[in-house]
């Protein structure tokens, strides 16, 4: 009995069909069909019902189910176990972060990854929130660094390091400066903005066809640092998160009531066990708390 054996086994009977078993072990059906053949001669028992359009566990095919799956896994720790302590985690990892990133959190993490990981070969790819979940699902990216707009994406595991609302930030002398503001009253002067896609745009958009009002926004940036220098020399208000805001000592953060949906900073992947993935997600989010 070999360990792959079992693999296949758990495969087709999670699956409940040869063809999609095959895909997900990355070996043809015809070899998927013969290894599990003989499993069921070297145990002496057929392990599924063929008889029927979907593959279902006979009794003994059930009576192995457990220990199968306990026996895939106790290797797969074996191996995690043995390449964390010799430091042999290996292989590349794409990451993702919103355009215009300067955290140094996150550059901090990825550092501490590589000092301690330096088997795993690291990319890194600025993009839209969107487009980065997006390539986080379909696997193209391995990990993000996102905004979202009061929770996180369905379906990916996701670690919230910023949880926060959205000010205008103004120059000293502005009308605005000085005091709270209503979300009307934001909206009487030209806005300065995140593009679409984003967090940060996400939560304005949302809140404003909420109130039944519209945004006119007079420009747009996809770096923090852009949008505060332009609202800076007068082009408009910009709009930013609370901790964007607070970056920049010329401009004055003004909260604005009917701006209620939190924006959200968090780190989003993909279920799964991969050694490298989940390093990399510890070092990052030990990077953040500090």
């Amino acid at each position: 009995m070999e360990l792959r054996q079992l693999e296949y086994f758990l495969a087709v009977a999670e699956e409940r069909n040869f063809t999609r078993a095959a895909e997900r072990v990355h070996i043809s059906q015809s070899g998927v069909s013969a290894q599990i053949r003989q499993l069921e001669r070297e145990l002496g028992a057929e392990l599924f019902d063929r008889t029927t359009r979907t593959v279902t566990l006979t009794v003994a095919g059930k009576a192995a189910l457990e220990h199968a799956r306990q026996a895939v896994e106790a290797a797969r720790a074996v191996g995690q176990a043995v390449g964390e302590i010799s430091d042999l985690i290996r292989g590349s990892l794409t990451v993702g972060m919103v355009a215009g990133c300067t955290l140094t959190p996150l550059f901090d993490g990825l550092a501490a990854f590589h000092r301690a990981h330096p088997g795993v070969e690291l990319a890194l790819l600025e993009g839209e929130s969107d487009h980065l979940t997006e390539a986080v699902r379909t696997g193209a990216l391995d990990l993000a660094l996102i905004g979202s707009a009061g929770t996180t994406p369905d379906g990916l595991d996701a670690h919230t390091l910023v949880d926060e609302p959205l000010v205008a930030a103004v120059p000293p002398g502005h009308p605005l400066a000085g005091s709270a503001t209503t979300l009307a009253d934001l909206l009487a002067h030209p806005l300065i903005c995140l593009p679409p896609g984003t967090g940060v745009r996400t939560v304005l958009d949302r809140d404003c066809a909420a109130a039944g009002l519209t945004p006119r926004i007079a420009l747009q940036a996809s770096a923090a640092s852009a949008i505060a220098d332009l609202a800076a020399r007068g082009l408009g208000v910009a709009v930013l998160s609370r901790s964007m805001a607070e970056a920049f000592p010329a401009l004055l953060p003004v909260p604005v009531a009917g701006l209620t949906t939190p924006a959200l900073l968090a780190l989003v992947s993909r279920p799964g066990p991969a050694p490298a993935l989940r390093a990399l997600r510890a070092e990052l989010r030990r990077a953040f708390d500090r």
